[in-house]
């Protein structure tokens, strides 16, 4: 992954969180900050971009939306961009503030990106350690970014580079202050572009020195992805994007296979969201074109006793 590569992954996640906050109500998740992260330059050219895209997506929209350039954003935002890292943050985050007062000390963000979790809850920077793992290229962008826009980095965020996908080194967790203590995974966006063979492994490993409770929620796509279409082809246009773009999809599971992966790493299932389930949780009675997307599921799973 080169640098370029990593921000602009980060950036259009980031762009999404910061549109929905800007001009959506109601509000699924309010990233109110992922708007101070980004430049004006680089959210007019996102915007550009997906306006400039709509016939990709969908030339029916494109046609009925022509001179229209804020409905045609609207659209590809909410319908192919935005329901997904918005929904799966809101249950996560919602996940983890519960199993704070469950006693977790420690919350491990895998693929981190332009997360903002640490700057949204400074009431936690004594109650909390916050480790952002992400590919070293990723998070010297975010670092920098950071910097430039005067970010004070709170005393309880740590930042761990490693291509975790790869080899997870729980090395360099420890000597940034990790303990044996309650701990808190999140793994958003990441398991589609994993082998299964690569997501066992990686699972295994992050529970292997961890005590039982501590838990962990992720994303994954089930065995409908690589011929479920979706609402206006989204479903079929976020695989080409993917392959396209040089990092393919690469996994889907039946339930039953994450029920099984996840029984080997010794965790099990507290909470399954389908699609359905996410919409209604998420998205139900909304104005707008906001929906889950329809082979996406949510898991929380913890280390049994």
């Amino acid at each position: 992954m080169k640098q370029n590569e990593s921000s602009v992954t980060s950036l259009v996640s980031a762009f999404s969180r910061a549109y929905h906050s800007m001009y959506d109500t109601p509000k699924v998740f309010d990233d109110y900050i992922a708007r101070d992260l980004i430049t004006g330059e680089e959210f007019s050219g996102i915007s550009n971009n997906m306006i400039q895209g709509i016939q990709f997506f969908n030339h029916k929209v494109a046609h009925e939306l022509h001179g229209k350039p804020n409905e045609i954003l609207k659209w590809v935002t909410q319908v192919q961009l935005s329901p997904t890292p918005l929904a799966r943050a809101a249950y996560c985050e919602k996940v983890l503030l519960n199993e704070l007062a469950l006693g977790v000390k420690q919350y491990v963000i895998l693929g981190a990106g332009l997360d903002t979790f640490s700057f949204r809850h400074p009431e936690l920077e004594n109650t909390l350690r916050i480790y952002e793992i992400d590919h070293p290229a990723s998070q010297e962008f975010k670092k920098n970014r950071l910097e430039e826009k005067q970010f004070n980095i709170p005393q309880n965020l740590h930042f761990v580079p490693m291509d975790f996908t790869q080899e997870l080194s729980y090395q360099s967790l420890i000597d940034a202050g990790f303990e044996n203590k309650k701990t808190f995974f999140s793994l958003l966006g990441v398991s589609y572009y994993l082998t299964k063979e690569k997501i066992l492994s990686l699972i295994e490993h992050l529970f292997s020195i961890v005590p039982d409770g501590s838990s962990i929620v992720f994303d994954y796509a089930d065995e409908n992805l690589f011929h479920e279409k979706g609402f206006s082809n989204r479903v079929e246009n976020i695989v080409k994007m993917a392959s396209v773009g040089g990092e393919p999809m690469k996994s889907c599971f039946t339930f039953e296979e994450i029920e099984n992966m996840l029984h080997q790493s010794g965790l099990l299932i507290y909470k399954h969201l389908s699609p359905a389930e996410i919409n209604e949780q998420f998205f139900k009675n909304r104005s707008d074109y906001l929906s889950a997307f329809e082979t996406i599921h949510y898991i929380h799973a913890v280390k049994k006793s």
